[in-house]
């Protein structure tokens, strides 16, 4: 392991698997006008780490890794108004580098984390809370009795859109890669839990919705799941597409969504939903009241340091996490 007095970040040089992740000194340097330098307290891990490491998203090289984290205010640049030095904050940037003990940022990408949220909690909600925010209050605004498919829903974007679906009075039904999910997923608010590979999924949501289809499926799996989730969903549903685990989509004809009942395909992100400071303000701010009101807990399934960022990458693209993955500074 690294031992320095300088700051430390993971980078890399190079796209491939978790073994290109390299712990290296990483001086950010003063923080620039309307930049605010962060002392990083918890990071969040998210399968856009995995893209960008694997080039899937290009990245220039060497390049920094990481997209969520919660830390303290330790600096000031000029120009930034109310935030001050000691201040907690959280953030989700679309460039990466979040992996790092001490980095500058936008002060304008930076939320106040308010008492009653944890550091932890907040780098685990920055992107997979504000990704289930969107998801469910924006792409498609979930409605009382809905039936919605949620894929992994044991996962860190799942986890907490379930939970948020079913305080809004949805019936969801969650996917899930194994028996120990499945619980989980139960436990968090599941009407229903099917296991991939062993469940046939578009008969298990016929059966339970008596043969209507769900309103909306939420799938961040993609190639393995696509084709057999435009068939569980219902007439003039939508489709929405938001993550590649298993690699991306493949192509299909629009006609592929006139013949299952005229439906609504989207590939969204994040970044698009939060791109004005009053989007990421106002999504945060019903975020952070769902926690505090206990509509939805944040599951930190796993806590890693820094330096074995590696192995939070292996276990997460090895689907051996539940809730949320955290790297420790």
């Amino acid at each position: 392991m690294l031992v320095s007095t300088m700051p430390l970040a993971i980078r890399f040089h190079e796209h491939g698997g978790p073994e290109v992740l390299r712990l290296e000194e990483s001086d950010p340097g003063k923080p620039a006008p309307h930049e605010v330098q962060v002392r990083h307290t918890a990071l969040g891990v998210n399968y856009i780490d995995v893209y960008d490491r694997t080039g899937l998203y290009p990245t220039p090289l060497p390049s920094g890794l990481g997209r969520e984290a919660a830390g303290v205010v330790v600096a000031l640049g000029r120009g930034v108004r109310g935030l001050k030095a000691g201040d907690r904050v959280a953030y989700v940037f679309s460039t990466p580098g979040a992996y790092s003990e001490l980095r500058n940022v936008p002060a304008e990408r930076l939320v106040k984390i308010p008492a009653g949220v944890s550091d932890e909690q907040a780098a685990a909600l920055m992107l997979k809370g504000l990704t289930a925010h969107f998801l469910i209050r924006r792409t498609y605004r979930v409605q009382k009795g809905d039936f919605i498919l949620v894929h992994a829903a044991a996962g860190g974007v799942g986890s907490i859109l379930t939970q948020w679906a079913k305080a809004l009075g949805a019936k969801v039904i969650g996917v899930v890669g194994s028996e120990a999910k499945a619980e989980i997923a139960k436990k968090l608010g599941c009407r229903q839990v099917l296991i991939s590979g062993r469940d046939e999924l578009v008969a298990g949501v016929k059966a339970a919705t008596r043969g209507a289809g769900v309103a909306a499926v939420y799938d961040g799996v993609g190639k393995d799941t696509f084709m057999e989730s435009l068939d569980c969903i219902r007439r003039l549903g939508i489709m929405v597409s938001y993550g590649n685990a298993s690699g991306p989509p493949p192509a299909i004809s629009p006609l592929e969504l006139s013949r299952r009942g005229s439906l609504f395909l989207t590939r969204p992100t994040l970044f698009n939903y939060i791109a004005t400071r009053d989007e990421l303000e106002s999504g945060a701010r019903e975020l952070f009241a769902a926690v505090k009101s206990r509509k939805v807990k944040v599951v930190i399934g796993q806590r890693y340091r820094l330096a074995e960022a590696a192995n939070a990458h292996r276990d997460l693209e090895g689907r051996r996490t539940t809730g949320a993955s955290v790297l420790i500074p």
